[in-house]
């Protein structure tokens, strides 16, 4: 069965609730899956390697995922803007996929996670979008024709699905964010399927 890579980093569980919802959506799609993969922290020194499987949560991310995925679907918390460290380090460290093809022609999209209203989300959205366009990935957001995002008053944006915690830190998305999570997943799978129809 075709397999959506849903691979991100969360700190504070945010991201990680965001990454089951989009996954949701990526199943209802008849024939497709989602693989739930994240990308290990990252030191400034490094005194011991990461164990092999994270203590809670889904498993470390292997390369061989992304050459097997029909599509990709990336999150990360935002950091002053941009995505955080481990996200970027394991970006960063993709250079035999780029030069393979890797990642060529298939569907991706983003999303993320702040702590405020305005702390980042559409410019972390779109700088997670660049590396993937060097991949040759077909960039997918979320179209108006979702109501929920002109009525969110939270996260959402047509870059990506998003999640505001606020200053309690909420790791749960609101309905609006969970539905557009779950519309995000459900596009990416569904052009993924199409892709593979042809």
């Amino acid at each position: 069965m075709p397999e959506i890579l849903v691979l991100y980093y969360s700190r504070g569980g945010s991201v990680a609730r965001l990454a089951r919802q989009i996954a949701r959506g990526v199943g209802e799609v008849d024939g497709m899956s989602a693989r739930l993969r994240t990308v290990p922290p990252v030191a400034a020194v490094t005194q011991q390697a990461a164990p092999p499987v994270p203590e809670d949560g889904a498993p470390y991310v292997e390369r061989q995922d992304l050459a097997d995925c029909s599509g990709l679907i990336l999150g990360s918390p935002t950091r002053f803007g941009n995505m955080a460290a481990p996200v970027k380090h394991f970006i960063d460290g993709l250079g035999a996929e780029w030069a393979s093809g890797t990642l060529v022609g298939k569907p991706a999209a983003v999303f993320t996670s702040t702590a405020t209203q305005h702390g980042g989300q559409e410019s972390t959205l779109l700088s997670m979008q660049v590396p993937l366009l060097h991949h040759g990935c077909v960039i997918v957001g979320i179209p108006f024709t979702e109501p929920q995002l002109s009525s969110t008053r939270t996260g959402g944006t047509p870059y990506g699905a998003s999640h505001v915690a606020g200053g309690e830190d909420d790791p749960q998305p609101s309905e609006e964010e969970a539905a557009l999570a779950r519309a995000l997943g459900r596009r990416v799978a569904d052009i993924a399927r199409r892709l593979e129809a042809r």
